[in-house]
């Protein structure tokens, strides 16, 4: 997938770097490890065995992960890839939501509203990139004007209670590019757009630092439910007392090793066009449709990195890795955005990328637990999961727990901060503090993105390592820009070389 070519974020350990590149002291633990290659942890050993094992390092997953590193547990974090975030995580439309059209009284609904409430914070104490632009519900005909109301109630009942109708005029003065024919919208404050590869990044780094053992290429291919289970991977065995299935895509599957068939997961395809940055003054909120039976439909949002994005399509497919984008998909994508915004179709498209959703036949999310298996699964995370992940991992640990899991004392996370890859926040290569004390964050290196040789160094010495190009690109935003690294692209390459495997 090439949802990386709008960049990520990281943290790295590099000696001198400043606050922001620096690991973090003061832990109350031993840090966890990082594995890609070789052979497991030896936990055959009587007492060796993790408490926890968590499959599937996607924001989820992480965010399961860090919540279960505050307590005096043995964790581990399994990821069938090469990096944490490398599925749909990394393939969204990043924006943080209130949940105003959630289902009221769903689960979905109560872990979106927590989970907003917790990810502001907890972007604000990491230094996420979060914008709050607010979102305007846009109505194209009487139909969708009729519903407006009906979601401006819907939201009263989600406990958002500062929506506001407005007129064709109110709407035209707030977004005066918006193209002609909109009859009103609904106003909803409060939704923000965020940066996804950082958040998920922050997650692992903070769980790996406080504890948590991370295994990467790691698939699980079979397990075996006992006392201890056992799970089966290419690289070893694992055995653990409990197990958490936040494997995405993937949920249904993993849960028939533990003999469950509760739902079926229907991959759903959004395919989205990334605009150039001379595109951002076209648009000054997040442009919503008025949802539809397949999800919340086409949007024009800006980006924390200063881009314009335009979609999702939404695509039910049977293949699970078909993150391919589509002649068809792009044409529909391009036609409808000219009805949005007309003149961003005459802006220069940086990238073209598609993610899979994790669609179920049922409307909500699907996490349960099960005391007798000593098994979790969060299943049926859609489009919301981003914005609910540290509200799903509050409510995980909380099952866990109630199957038996004895959680122990509460401990502080090792704290964290990451590199700002947020347009709206201090970049390194305009900080002269910065640049003063180490020169090569000035030294640009992608001059399309600004990125300097101070930041890829660092991100090369993390806690968490890119293990490849499009993993430095999610952690620095290099070879994201417009010329997609023609420029900068072999000097990057050389510096993963010279940084060796991790």
């Amino acid at each position: 997938m090439t949802a990386g070519r709008l960049g990520g974020g990281g943290a790295g350990s590099q000696a001198g770097a400043p606050a922001g590149w620096t690991r973090a002291g003061g832990r109350s633990r031993p840090s966890g490890v990082v594995t890609r290659r070789g052979a497991l942890p030896d936990t055959s050993a009587p007492g060796s065995e993790y408490d926890v094992v968590v499959v599937g390092a996607g924001v989820v997953g992480c965010a399961i992960a860090r919540e279960l590193a505050r307590r005096p547990l043995r964790v581990a974090l399994v990821e069938a890839s090469g990096d944490v975030g490398e599925g749909t995580s990394k393939a969204n439309t990043a924006i943080l939501h209130t949940g105003f059209d959630a289902v009221p009284g769903s689960l979905e609904a109560r872990l979106v509203r927590n989970g907003q409430r917790l990810l502001a914070d907890y972007a604000h104490e990491t230094g996420i990139p979060v914008e709050p632009l607010g979102a305007l519900l846009v109505a194209w005909d009487e139909e969708q004007l009729a519903a407006l109301p009906r979601l401006a109630d819907k939201a009263v009942r989600n406990g958002h209670r500062t929506t506001r109708l407005l007129s064709a005029g109110e709407l035209y003065a707030r977004e005066p590019h918006l193209g002609p024919g909109a009859l009103g919208a609904l106003d909803v404050p409060g939704e923000s757009i965020i940066c996804p590869w950082t958040t998920t990044l922050a997650y692992a780094t903070q769980a790996v630092r406080s504890g948590v053992d991370l295994h990467l290429d790691c698939r699980v291919e079979k397990a075996d439910p006992g006392d201890p289970h056992r799970l089966v991977t290419p690289r070893g065995v694992l055995r653990t007392r409990y197990v958490v299935n936040a494997c995405g895509l993937y949920a249904d599957r993993f849960d028939t090793l533990f003999g469950r068939d509760d739902f079926t997961v229907t991959p759903r395809r959004g395919q989205l066009i990334v605009f150039d940055k001379f595109a951002r003054s076209l648009v000054r909120h997040i442009l919503l449709p008025v949802p539809g039976a397949l999800g919340k439909g086409v949007l024009v949002a800006p980006t924390v990195y200063g881009n314009v994005l335009l979609g999702p399509t939404a695509e039910d497919l049977d293949d699970k890795s078909a993150t391919v984008s589509t002649a068809d998909g792009l044409a529909a994508l391009r036609a409808q955005g000219g009805r949005i915004l007309p003149d961003l179709l005459d802006e220069e498209v940086t990238a073209v990328y598609a993610g899979l959703r994790a669609a179920t036949e049922h409307d909500d999310y699907r996490i349960a637990a099960h005391p007798g298996l000593r098994y979790v699964t969060v299943g049926g995370i859609r489009s919301t999961g981003l914005t609910a992940s540290l509200g799903i991992a509050a409510h995980v640990v909380d099952l866990l727990a109630d199957s038996g899991l004895s959680l122990g004392a509460e401990r502080p996370l090792a704290p964290v901060r990451m590199p700002n890859l947020g347009e709206a926040f201090p970049r390194p290569y305009r900080d002269a503090r910065l640049i003063a004390t180490d020169p090569e964050f000035g030294a640009i290196v992608c001059h399309c993105e600004r990125v300097t040789r101070g930041e890829i160094r660092a991100a090369l010495a993390s806690t968490i390592p890119p293990g490849s190009l499009d993993g430095l690109r999610r952690r620095t935003r290099a070879r994201g820009g417009r010329c997609q690294g023609f420029f900068c692209g072999a000097t990057v390459r050389a510096m993963l070389e010279e940084a060796g495997s991790p």
